[in-house]
């Protein structure tokens, strides 16, 4: 992957929708010496997104659009991340499913972290399937972005025990702390490739 240039970072946005947790252990990440990313711009699509903050607090450009026009919302994200020569995305707890037409203009270049073991469980509520369908284990998926739910090439992985005391939400939070690790490992997996 043509992502890094010489010893040049490679220019990131980071999409969010929420509390933006895996947006700040990404800022944390990038700003580590062996950090192949520097984040330059955070996208939103909530303007209440408490994650909005984490701009503020590191100095990073933000910017929300409104999604009830998706295509213009687009269109005016795209003109933005070339103005800022961006070269990856992270898709970081972001709830809007971005058009094929988007996906294609960062071909191999949008990343997503997912709190399941893909292919199990795509899209919403998956801890509460992992629980009701009794399954041993949980966790979560890094992968790449294509143009169907979820399902983009599979980069890395990471497993969680579900316990028998585990409810949705012990579950989401024992996943959240292990997404936070998963994500750069995976960044640094692709950038070596």
């Amino acid at each position: 992957m043509a992502l890094l240039t010489g010893s040049k970072k490679i220019k990131t946005a980071v999409f969010i929708s929420g509390t933006g947790s895996n947006l700040q252990s990404l800022i944390k990440f990038s700003r580590q010496k062996k950090s192949p990313i520097s984040i330059e711009m955070i996208i939103s699509n909530n303007p209440k997104s408490k994650g909005l903050a984490f701009g503020k607090m590191y100095k990073i450009r933000k910017k929300v659009f409104d999604f009830k026009k998706q295509a213009l919302a687009e269109k005016e994200i795209l003109l933005n991340l070339k103005k800022n020569k961006i070269n990856l995305i992270c898709l970081a707890g972001f709830m809007k499913i971005l058009s094929k037409n988007f996906i294609l203009r960062f071909k191999g270049q949008i990343l997503n972290i997912h709190p399941s073991l893909l292919p199990k469980y795509k899209g919403l509520n998956t801890h509460q399937k992992a629980i009701i369908n009794k399954d041993e284990y949980s966790g979560c998926t890094v992968h790449f972005v294509d143009s169907k739910l979820d399902s983009g090439k599979i980069i890395i992985q990471k497993k969680v025990k579900i316990k028998n005391n585990d409810t949705p939400n012990s579950l989401a939070k024992k996943i959240l702390t292990q997404e936070h690790k998963l994500y750069p490992k995976a960044i640094l997996k692709i950038s070596n490739l």
